[in-house]
């Protein structure tokens, strides 16, 4: 539509244009008076005419008034069209989407906003964390506006359509397109573009995993497969299931898990679990620790020592949480 309406304004310019520049050179006039007389045709306001006009003045002047009442005909309706229809309005929310985005540093984009992409759009939504949804389909944007999220239009496979989400900032992308091959070049493309970002892709068959893997993504996940994993999980453990959904996704307790670094200038660096007395001090639990070097090390013991670079595994309320983090 944008497109139509600069189509229309240069119509209506190339009109003007063109016949000044006959009358003053079919005519000889001036080009104030050239511009004087186009105007006044084009736009049939019946004034008389500056001069006597010669025959072919009189020919280049009927061919003027048709092109001239056409082109503003023509430009004053898409003109309209584009002011009626909220195009302009798409246009300027467009642009202050773009600036929001610009704004944005270590958030997350998560592409495709299908079956899976939009639980986890809800679910950074519900957290409070900054991200932002690339999508192709048309009935997205809306759903994205609806929702209060940051939404880019556009094919994630383009790199142009990723550095509009701002990818070279980002923290970390979800890619969950349909298919493995769309997923594949999309961690392929945010990973040349920014090798820091953590990229977790959604695979349709085991199979694509280590392919999608090997183009830079960090975790793949299959659905079925793990949707088939806790359906049995839900049969032969139902409260360790339910409690582990409670802990991780629901609102039925204030207890949560999450994760805390140790920072280089932590004062428990060196120290043990039982020394630096965590759970006395914060109230939350330790489960477990991820070493620097990617160990995991479940359920620590007390005399495990802490270094920099670790992260904890944590059970714990919000505030038990930040306060944790502040200790570390």
């Amino acid at each position: 539509m944008l497109r139509r309406v600069m189509i229309a304004a240069g119509l209506l310019l190339g009109v003007i244009i063109g016949g000044a520049s006959g009358y003053h050179l079919i005519e000889g006039w001036g080009l104030l008076d050239s511009l004087y007389m186009t105007v006044i045709t084009i736009a049939t306001v019946g004034y008389r005419e500056i001069a006597p006009l010669s025959d072919a003045g009189k020919m280049f002047t009927i061919v003027l008034i048709f092109a001239g009442v056409g082109g503003i005909a023509y430009s004053f309706g898409v003109i309209a069209e584009f002011m009626v229809e909220g195009h302009l309005r798409t246009l300027l929310e467009g642009r202050r989407m773009h600036k929001r985005i610009s704004a944005l540093s270590n958030h997350h984009i998560v592409v495709g906003i299908g079956r899976v992409g939009s639980v986890v759009a809800r679910s950074f939504a519900d957290e409070g964390v900054e991200f932002v949804v690339i999508d192709s389909c048309e009935e997205c944007g809306q759903a994205a506006e609806d929702a209060g999220w940051l939404f880019v239009h556009g094919d994630a496979t383009d790199e142009t359509v990723l550095r509009e989400a701002g990818v070279e900032r980002a923290k970390g992308l979800v890619t969950a397109l349909d298919t493995d091959a769309d997923n594949l070049f999309v961690s392929l493309t945010a990973r040349s573009l920014n090798p820091s970002i953590y990229i977790v892709a959604r695979s349709s068959s085991v199979v694509s995993e280590a392919k999608i893997l090997r183009s830079g993504a960090d975790r793949v996940l299959t659905p079925n497969v793990i949707g088939g994993r806790r359906m049995a999980d839900m049969v032969m453990h139902p409260v360790v299931s339910d409690y582990l959904d409670v802990v991780t996704h629901g609102d039925e307790i204030e207890f949560r898990l999450d994760s805390v670094k140790v920072s280089s200038g932590s004062v428990l660096a060196g120290m043990s679990i039982r020394d630096a007395e965590i759970r006395d001090r914060t109230g939350a639990y330790i489960l477990a620790i991820r070493t620097a070097d990617g160990l995991l090390n479940a359920n620590p013991p007390a005399a495990t020592v802490f270094s920099s670079g670790d992260e904890l595994v944590v059970l714990g309320t919000r505030e038990q949480h930040t306060a944790l983090a502040t200790l570390l």
